[in-house]
Protein backbone atom coordinates (compact mmCIF):
# COMPACT_ATOMS: atom_id res chain seq x y z
CA UNK A 1 0.00 0.00 0.00
CA UNK A 2 1.19 3.28 -0.88
CA UNK A 3 1.54 5.51 2.07
CA UNK A 4 3.44 8.86 2.99
CA UNK A 5 6.43 9.44 5.81
CA UNK A 6 4.41 10.10 8.51
CA UNK A 7 2.30 6.47 8.26
CA UNK A 8 5.54 5.26 9.02
CA UNK A 9 7.90 7.04 11.04
CA UNK A 10 5.80 8.38 13.60
CA UNK A 11 5.15 4.70 14.32
CA UNK A 12 8.81 4.28 14.52
CA UNK A 13 10.00 7.04 16.79
CA UNK A 14 7.37 5.95 19.47
CA UNK A 15 8.46 2.46 19.81
CA UNK A 16 12.04 2.79 18.95
CA UNK A 17 12.85 1.19 16.09
CA UNK A 18 13.65 2.69 12.28
CA UNK A 19 12.50 2.45 8.61
CA UNK A 20 15.06 2.15 5.56
CA UNK A 21 15.24 4.48 2.43
CA UNK A 22 16.24 2.25 0.25
CA UNK A 23 17.34 4.12 -3.28
CA UNK A 24 15.80 1.92 -6.41
CA UNK A 25 17.58 3.32 -9.72
CA UNK A 26 16.67 0.33 -11.96
CA UNK A 27 14.20 -2.68 -11.92
CA UNK A 28 16.59 -5.22 -10.24
CA UNK A 29 17.07 -2.78 -6.86
CA UNK A 30 13.58 -2.08 -6.72
CA UNK A 31 12.27 -5.96 -7.14
CA UNK A 32 15.34 -6.83 -4.32
CA UNK A 33 14.02 -4.67 -1.86
CA UNK A 34 10.01 -4.89 -2.27
CA UNK A 35 10.72 -8.54 -2.00
CA UNK A 36 13.02 -7.82 1.31
CA UNK A 37 9.72 -5.45 2.21
CA UNK A 38 7.33 -8.15 1.96
CA UNK A 39 9.69 -11.57 3.30
CA UNK A 40 9.97 -9.72 6.52
CA UNK A 41 6.72 -7.67 6.81
CA UNK A 42 8.50 -4.43 6.97
CA UNK A 43 7.24 -0.76 6.36
CA UNK A 44 9.68 0.35 3.71
CA UNK A 45 10.57 4.05 2.36
CA UNK A 46 11.70 3.55 -1.71
CA UNK A 47 12.78 5.95 -4.32
CA UNK A 48 15.39 7.65 -5.93
CA UNK A 49 18.06 10.58 -5.77
CA UNK A 50 18.46 13.42 -8.16
CA UNK A 51 22.13 12.79 -8.40
CA UNK A 52 21.44 9.08 -9.51
CA UNK A 53 19.07 10.58 -12.63
CA UNK A 54 21.77 9.66 -14.70
CA UNK A 55 21.36 6.05 -14.05
CA UNK A 56 17.52 6.29 -13.76
CA UNK A 57 15.50 9.26 -14.54
CA UNK A 58 13.08 10.43 -12.08
CA UNK A 59 9.59 9.58 -14.69
CA UNK A 60 11.15 6.36 -15.68
CA UNK A 61 11.69 5.44 -11.96
CA UNK A 62 7.83 6.85 -11.34
CA UNK A 63 6.68 3.96 -13.55
CA UNK A 64 7.58 1.07 -11.75
CA UNK A 65 7.94 2.12 -8.05
CA UNK A 66 4.60 3.74 -7.47
CA UNK A 67 2.64 0.35 -8.84
CA UNK A 68 4.68 -2.14 -7.53
CA UNK A 69 4.15 0.14 -4.10
CA UNK A 70 0.60 0.32 -4.53
CA UNK A 71 -0.06 -3.27 -5.11
CA UNK A 72 2.39 -4.14 -2.08
CA UNK A 73 0.64 -5.86 0.69
CA UNK A 74 3.65 -3.69 3.42
CA UNK A 75 3.26 -0.08 3.71
CA UNK A 76 5.69 1.70 1.20
CA UNK A 77 6.87 5.01 0.72
CA UNK A 78 7.69 6.53 -2.18
CA UNK A 79 10.05 9.02 -1.80
CA UNK A 80 12.44 11.30 -3.82
CA UNK A 81 15.51 12.00 -1.94
CA UNK A 82 17.86 14.63 -2.35
CA UNK A 83 15.66 16.91 -4.85
CA UNK A 84 17.97 20.07 -5.15
CA UNK A 85 15.58 21.89 -7.12
CA UNK A 86 12.62 22.99 -6.75
CA UNK A 87 11.27 22.12 -9.88
CA UNK A 88 12.04 18.55 -9.69
CA UNK A 89 10.17 18.39 -6.47
CA UNK A 90 6.88 19.41 -7.85
CA UNK A 91 7.83 16.87 -10.85
CA UNK A 92 7.93 14.21 -8.15
CA UNK A 93 4.94 15.00 -6.06
CA UNK A 94 3.24 15.74 -9.62
CA UNK A 95 4.19 11.81 -10.65
CA UNK A 96 2.72 10.33 -7.50
CA UNK A 97 5.62 10.04 -4.76
CA UNK A 98 3.42 10.31 -1.62
CA UNK A 99 7.30 12.23 -0.01
CA UNK A 100 9.88 14.17 -1.14
CA UNK A 101 13.08 15.56 0.21
CA UNK A 102 14.26 18.99 -0.34
CA UNK A 103 17.79 19.62 0.36
CA UNK A 104 18.63 23.55 0.53
CA UNK A 105 21.14 22.71 3.65
CA UNK A 106 23.94 24.15 1.43
CA UNK A 107 21.92 27.56 1.27
CA UNK A 108 22.41 30.31 4.22
CA UNK A 109 19.72 29.47 6.97
CA UNK A 110 17.22 32.03 6.21
CA UNK A 111 17.02 30.91 2.83
CA UNK A 112 16.98 26.97 3.55
CA UNK A 113 14.11 28.15 5.75
CA UNK A 114 12.17 30.14 3.06
CA UNK A 115 12.92 27.84 0.48
CA UNK A 116 11.33 24.63 2.65
CA UNK A 117 8.30 26.41 4.20
CA UNK A 118 7.04 27.16 0.67
CA UNK A 119 7.77 23.61 -0.70
CA UNK A 120 6.37 21.82 2.92
CA UNK A 121 3.14 23.78 2.44
CA UNK A 122 2.80 22.49 -1.78
CA UNK A 123 3.58 18.95 -0.64
CA UNK A 124 1.17 19.06 1.97
CA UNK A 125 -1.52 19.97 -0.89
CA UNK A 126 -0.92 17.06 -2.27
CA UNK A 127 -1.31 14.49 0.80
CA UNK A 128 2.67 14.32 0.89
CA UNK A 129 5.26 14.79 3.33
CA UNK A 130 8.77 16.47 3.34
CA UNK A 131 12.37 16.03 4.64
CA UNK A 132 14.25 18.57 4.71
CA UNK A 133 18.10 19.18 6.07
CA UNK A 134 19.88 21.09 8.32
CA UNK A 135 23.46 21.36 8.79
CA UNK A 136 24.96 19.41 6.19
CA UNK A 137 25.84 15.49 5.70
CA UNK A 138 29.36 15.49 3.90
CA UNK A 139 30.05 13.13 1.20
CA UNK A 140 33.13 10.26 1.07
CA UNK A 141 35.35 9.36 -1.93
CA UNK A 142 33.40 7.69 -4.59
CA UNK A 143 29.76 9.22 -3.16
CA UNK A 144 27.44 9.81 -6.02
CA UNK A 145 26.62 13.07 -4.14
CA UNK A 146 30.30 14.16 -4.78
CA UNK A 147 33.08 14.86 -2.49
CA UNK A 148 33.16 17.20 -0.20
CA UNK A 149 36.88 17.19 1.37
CA UNK A 150 36.58 19.12 4.48
CA UNK A 151 38.77 18.49 6.87
CA UNK A 152 36.41 19.63 9.96
CA UNK A 153 32.76 17.93 9.17
CA UNK A 154 31.99 18.74 12.78
CA UNK A 155 31.28 22.57 12.03
CA UNK A 156 28.52 21.20 9.51
CA UNK A 157 27.06 19.50 12.35
CA UNK A 158 23.64 20.29 13.24
CA UNK A 159 22.97 22.79 16.05
CA UNK A 160 19.89 21.47 18.52
CA UNK A 161 18.71 24.81 18.85
CA UNK A 162 18.16 25.67 15.40
CA UNK A 163 16.88 22.49 14.58
CA UNK A 164 13.60 23.41 17.05
CA UNK A 165 13.42 26.74 15.13
CA UNK A 166 13.63 25.08 12.00
CA UNK A 167 10.98 22.63 12.42
CA UNK A 168 8.58 25.05 13.62
CA UNK A 169 9.04 27.33 11.07
CA UNK A 170 9.08 24.75 7.93
CA UNK A 171 6.38 22.20 9.24
CA UNK A 172 8.62 19.88 7.69
CA UNK A 173 7.65 16.08 8.58
CA UNK A 174 10.73 14.70 8.96
CA UNK A 175 14.71 16.26 9.75
CA UNK A 176 17.57 14.91 8.21
CA UNK A 177 20.45 15.94 10.58
CA UNK A 178 24.45 16.03 10.36
CA UNK A 179 26.07 14.02 13.43
CA UNK A 180 29.40 12.83 11.73
CA UNK A 181 27.83 10.86 9.18
CA UNK A 182 28.81 11.26 5.31
CA UNK A 183 27.38 9.67 2.29
CA UNK A 184 28.96 6.85 -0.15
CA UNK A 185 32.12 4.04 1.30
CA UNK A 186 33.89 5.17 4.39
CA UNK A 187 37.42 4.95 4.26
CA UNK A 188 38.04 5.14 8.07
CA UNK A 189 35.31 4.49 10.71
CA UNK A 190 33.13 7.18 11.46
CA UNK A 191 32.73 8.56 15.00
CA UNK A 192 28.95 9.77 15.49
CA UNK A 193 27.70 12.30 17.71
CA UNK A 194 25.24 10.36 19.79
CA UNK A 195 24.52 12.95 22.60
CA UNK A 196 23.65 15.48 19.88
CA UNK A 197 21.05 13.01 18.56
CA UNK A 198 19.58 12.86 21.57
CA UNK A 199 19.69 16.27 22.27
CA UNK A 200 18.03 17.15 19.22
CA UNK A 201 15.48 14.42 19.70
CA UNK A 202 14.47 15.68 22.86
CA UNK A 203 13.36 19.09 21.65
CA UNK A 204 11.90 18.86 18.55
CA UNK A 205 8.83 16.35 17.89
CA UNK A 206 9.40 14.99 14.22
CA UNK A 207 11.26 11.91 13.45
CA UNK A 208 14.78 12.51 12.79
CA UNK A 209 16.72 11.15 9.87
CA UNK A 210 20.32 9.68 9.32
CA UNK A 211 22.38 9.93 5.62
CA UNK A 212 24.74 8.62 4.84
CA UNK A 213 23.98 5.08 6.83
CA UNK A 214 26.47 2.14 4.13
CA UNK A 215 29.53 1.04 6.38
CA UNK A 216 28.28 1.80 10.00
CA UNK A 217 28.77 -0.71 12.36
CA UNK A 218 26.00 -2.45 13.65
CA UNK A 219 26.16 -1.17 17.18
CA UNK A 220 26.37 2.42 15.67
CA UNK A 221 22.60 2.07 13.93
CA UNK A 222 21.33 0.35 17.43
CA UNK A 223 22.42 3.24 19.23
CA UNK A 224 21.53 5.85 16.60
CA UNK A 225 17.95 4.32 16.93
CA UNK A 226 17.65 4.16 20.13
CA UNK A 227 18.63 7.94 20.94
CA UNK A 228 16.27 8.84 18.13
CA UNK A 229 16.88 8.40 14.45
CA UNK A 230 13.66 7.28 12.93
CA UNK A 231 15.02 6.71 9.33
CA UNK A 232 18.19 5.42 7.65
CA UNK A 233 19.66 5.96 4.03
CA UNK A 234 20.89 2.99 2.49
CA UNK A 235 22.44 2.80 -1.42
CA UNK A 236 26.10 2.11 -0.77
CA UNK A 237 25.27 -1.23 0.78
CA UNK A 238 22.75 -2.43 -1.60
CA UNK A 239 24.41 -1.23 -4.68
CA UNK A 240 27.90 -2.82 -3.93
CA UNK A 241 25.86 -6.29 -3.13
CA UNK A 242 24.27 -6.04 -6.46
CA UNK A 243 27.53 -5.57 -8.89
CA UNK A 244 28.80 -8.20 -6.29
CA UNK A 245 26.23 -11.10 -7.06
CA UNK A 246 26.39 -9.90 -10.79
CA UNK A 247 30.31 -10.35 -11.19
CA UNK A 248 30.45 -13.51 -9.62
CA UNK A 249 27.49 -15.20 -11.28
CA UNK A 250 29.50 -13.90 -14.62
CA UNK A 251 32.48 -15.22 -14.26
CA UNK A 252 30.50 -19.10 -13.60
CA UNK A 253 28.06 -18.62 -16.41
CA UNK A 254 29.55 -16.07 -18.55
CA UNK A 255 26.52 -15.75 -20.68
CA UNK A 256 23.92 -12.37 -20.85
CA UNK A 257 22.03 -10.45 -18.60
CA UNK A 258 19.47 -12.05 -17.98
CA UNK A 259 21.43 -14.89 -16.45
CA UNK A 260 22.71 -12.38 -14.17
CA UNK A 261 19.00 -10.01 -13.27
CA UNK A 262 18.14 -13.32 -10.39
CA UNK A 263 21.80 -13.13 -8.96
CA UNK A 264 21.34 -9.15 -8.43
CA UNK A 265 17.86 -9.00 -6.92
CA UNK A 266 18.51 -11.77 -4.56
CA UNK A 267 21.73 -10.39 -3.46
CA UNK A 268 19.45 -6.55 -2.91
CA UNK A 269 16.33 -8.47 -1.14
CA UNK A 270 19.36 -10.15 1.01
CA UNK A 271 21.33 -6.77 2.15
CA UNK A 272 17.82 -4.98 2.87
CA UNK A 273 16.43 -7.74 4.93
CA UNK A 274 19.59 -7.50 7.05
CA UNK A 275 19.23 -3.53 7.62
CA UNK A 276 15.69 -4.33 8.46
CA UNK A 277 16.12 -6.82 10.81
CA UNK A 278 19.07 -4.75 12.45
CA UNK A 279 16.78 -1.66 12.17
CA UNK A 280 14.16 -3.60 14.27
CA UNK A 281 11.20 -2.67 11.44
CA UNK A 282 10.97 -6.68 10.47
CA UNK A 283 7.22 -7.53 11.43
CA UNK A 284 6.26 -4.01 12.30
CA UNK A 285 3.82 -3.66 8.93
CA UNK A 286 1.34 -6.05 11.14
CA UNK A 287 1.00 -3.16 13.32
CA UNK A 288 -0.13 -1.15 10.59
CA UNK A 289 -3.90 -0.23 10.11
CA UNK A 290 -3.79 2.15 6.85
CA UNK A 291 -7.04 2.28 4.45
CA UNK A 292 -5.14 1.69 0.83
Amino acid sequence: MLVNMNDVLFPAKKNKYAVGLFNAVNLELARGIMGAAESMRAPVIIGTAEVLFPYGPLEEVSYYLIPMAKKADVPVVVHLDHGLKKETCLKALELGFSSIMYDCSTDYYEDNVKKVKEMADIAHSYGATIEAELGHVGDNEGSAEGESGDENPEKYYTDPKMAKDFVEKTGVDALAIAVGTAHGAYTLPPKLDFERIRTIANIVDIPLVLHGGSGLTDADFKRAIQEGISKVNIFTDINVAAVEAELKKFSSVKKGIIDLIPAAVEAVKQETVKKMKLFSSNGKALSYHING
